[in-house]
């Protein structure tokens, strides 16, 4: 007969959820329905995208992996009410679902920014989602995972960044193709220094389509500078 002694439980420690952070700063939103409003910004690492007018090329790569405690605890440090949650691509971690949650629950009016790439089910349903539908001028057109549209609610925004005008003509017949602006507010934005917004201003006016112009406010008074 063995000698050996029953160990008991083995005490496992639960591994606590964790991100790739590429920062966390306090700005202006300069898109989607609360531009101009201080907003703290959580900038994940990582994306599968590659598009070719992208302004956060940083993060693709490299940040600091720190625990979602620490980052809700980070944020409460600067005393705003409203968190973006951006990338990257920020549903590219899997974690991330645990940080919209306890940011939430802390009472935080939340957005989500995302390339429309990755299913957004499992989304906490009280964060607002930004999606991003990629149009040819992009190079990514083709990523478009087109039945988060089937999960996109009155709350939630979505945005075409546009290249040139046949970019536009694109998004025209994609938000009348899908009835976009019967389920949330739509935007079009015109890729920075490359469409002229008036230019924009007229085409949307001429077609009388149910969309909003975004201008990239944090551009307009900081320009590329980061952590902006």
């Amino acid at each position: 007969m063995s000698s050996l002694k029953n160990p008991g439980p083995i005490d496992v420690q639960p591994v606590q959820a964790s991100l790739r952070v590429s920062e966390i700063f306090y700005s202006l939103q300069g898109e989607a329905r609360t531009a101009g409003a201080p907003t703290v910004f959580i900038r994940l690492t990582g994306c599968p995208l590659r598009c070719r007018y992208c302004d956060t090329e940083y993060a693709f790569t490299g940040g600091e992996r720190m625990a979602v405690t620490d980052i809700i605890e980070r944020v409460s440090n600067y005393g705003a009410s409203l968190v973006t949650v951006t990338g990257g691509e920020p549903l590219a971690q899997k974690d991330v679902q645990t940080l919209l949650t306890g940011l939430c629950n802390a009472g935080y009016q939340v957005s989500l920014e995302t390339g429309g790439s990755l299913d957004i089910r499992p989304v906490d349903p009280r964060v607002s989602v930004v999606l991003d539908i990629k149009t040819p001028g992009s190079g990514e057109s083709q990523k478009n995972l087109l039945r988060n549209l089937e999960h996109i609610h009155a709350k939630d925004q979505i945005k075409f960044v546009i290249c040139d005008r046949a970019d536009y003509e694109w998004s025209r017949e994609f938000l009348q193709q899908h009835k976009l602006s019967e389920i949330c507010d739509v935007w079009f934005s015109p890729s920075f220094g490359e469409v002229d917004p008036g230019q924009m201003a007229d085409w949307i006016l001429q077609d009388h389509l149910p969309v909003r112009l975004q201008l990239q406010l944090h551009k307009l008074l900081w320009g590329d500078e980061r952590g902006r």
